[in-house]
């Protein structure tokens, strides 16, 4: 049995989801994979942080929060440690990146991956910030030090978007990839579709959580585009920046719009590509008209697509969710797991 010792910086909705992931399924990861995960410390800007070095008992991490909204009510040796105290001290093995996003200067996680890769600890995050804007950079970090770093969750949430292009199907060539990877946006389209104005498809995308109060990242396309340069990067070689990205949003489409394009056969989704050109690549992020038949127009609410078009075995798309507690929470185990074979 190996056991991982885990430092959470955020213990927001993902961190909370995996926390809930590790009380139901625990132990039965330790029966199937010989892996046990066991969380030491939590660093949360707002809920506070705590530190015991024989582990967390992550029901009391919950407990504390749905009841107090703070870590405070936990019983540990060590608190009131800030994220960088709580990464370089702890006992941790890997360190979970769980901030929140900033697409435009990867802060505080950047720093943070940083700091722990420095102390020797894996890393994993579904931070988007650090992976579309330093992913080489940390990448040649992590090397130097030993370590790995895991970024499932930086796109589609737990579905396993970018393991299935870097493990499995990276050897049957592909030449382009599309994909539906911002639910907000695919919900209001999908509310548009069915008859909704833009803006009152917005404002219920807002009451469901689906969108935030200022929702520009998300319909102008920014939330995409960070996940385009990621797939640009990871997946196809590329070397983009999010400048590189061609961007256009949805606010545009009108009702009109949407009925002329179901009146032809087809549905519009924003859709984010990267396609090899030349020796880079092409990345793009803008409403498309797709028929009806195609995989990715029959997407609707919040869920996410991706489709892989490759020269061995054509068109292969990947469906599931895209945001969550629970489906971004699973994310990280998958990152623990394939860090658990890595080491195996």
């Amino acid at each position: 049995m190996q056991t991982y010792r885990l430092a959470l910086i955020g213990f927001g909705n993902v961190g909370q989801g995996f926390a809930r992931i590790l009380c139901d399924f625990g132990e039965q990861y330790e029966k199937d994979f010989g892996a046990r995960f066991v969380i030491t410390a939590v660093s949360d800007l707002q809920k506070g942080s705590v530190y015991n070095p024989e582990g967390l008992v992550p029901a009391d991490l919950l407990n504390a929060v749905e009841v107090s909204g703070s870590l405070e009510p936990v019983a540990a040796p060590f608190k009131g440690w800030d994220a960088l105290k709580t990464i370089t001290e702890s006992n941790a093995d890997v360190v979970a990146e769980l901030s929140f996003t900033d697409l435009k200067t990867g802060e505080p996680a950047i720093s943070h991956l940083k700091a722990a890769i420095k102390a020797g600890k894996h890393v994993i995050t579904t931070n988007k910030g650090p992976v579309a804007l330093a992913f080489r950079e940390l990448t040649k970090l992590a090397q130097e030090h030993g370590v790995t770093i895991g970024v499932e969750g930086s796109v589609m949430s737990g579905t396993p978007s970018l393991r299935l292009g870097t493990e499995m199907l990276h050897a049957a060539g592909v030449t382009c990839i599309q994909g539906i990877v911002n639910g907000t946006t695919n919900y209001i389209l999908s509310q548009m579709d069915a008859g909704a104005a833009y803006a009152d498809a917005l404002a219920e995308a807002q009451a469901k959580g689906y969108a935030e109060a200022d929702p520009t990242g998300d319909v102008e396309g920014f939330d995409a585009a960070g996940k385009v340069v990621i797939m640009a990067n990871l997946l196809m070689g590329g070397n983009i920046t999010m400048s590189d990205v061609d961007r256009q949003g949805i606010t545009n489409l009108t009702v009109d719009d949407i009925k002329s394009a179901r009146a032809r056969g087809e549905r519009w989704k924003l859709i984010a590509r990267v396609e090899k050109a030349g020796q880079g690549v092409k990345a793009s992020v803008k409403p498309q008209c797709l028929p009806v038949t195609h995989p990715l127009a029959g997407v609707n609410g919040a869920t996410n697509a991706i489709t892989y078009t490759t020269t061995l075995l054509g068109d292969v798309t990947l469906i599931g969710p895209g945001a969550g507690r629970l489906p971004t929470g699973f994310a990280l185990v998958e990152d623990l797991l394939a860090l658990h074979r890595s080491l195996k």
